[in-house]
């Protein structure tokens, strides 16, 4: 495997590495993505005791019958984790918010042009800006 040139690991950084967007920081994801899922297993455990209660009792297979499709036709809850932002685009967002922010400063009109050429993606205009605000 030949080596890697400094141009091609930062092209490879920037769509690789990630950087959180949801608000929470890096290390908050550690611990509230498990109890994110955590909270949800046991709602959906939670609702199906809930169900099983109703079939409790003397042995009634109208009972169970009702009591299984009950627990079948309801869906379970679920959660899933957004993913994350590529790093490229991270730092194109923060480099359009600061154009946009000064207007007359080349250096940073610059600095997004190459960052856009490194994503290989078109350039554009601010008034179609899409990308999420990175917190």
């Amino acid at each position: 495997m030949p080596r890697k040139t400094p141009q091609e690991k930062k092209r490879l950084s920037y769509a690789k590495d990630r950087r959180p967007n949801y608000g929470n920081s890096d290390k908050a994801a550690r611990t509230t993505v498990p109890a994110r899922k955590r909270q949800v297993n046991r709602a959906n455990r939670h609702r199906a005791r809930q169900d099983l209660l109703a079939a409790m009792g003397r042995p009634d297979a109208a009972a169970a019958y009702a009591a299984e499709g009950h627990l079948a036709s309801r869906r379970p809850k679920t959660w899933k984790k957004f993913p994350d932002l590529p790093l490229g685009i991270w730092v194109e967002g923060i480099l359009e918010r600061r154009a946009e922010r000064e207007e007359g400063d080349v250096a940073d009109r610059a600095r997004l042009d190459r960052a856009q050429r490194r994503l290989r993606r078109p350039q554009r205009s601010p008034a179609d800006h899409t990308i999420p605000f990175p917190y």
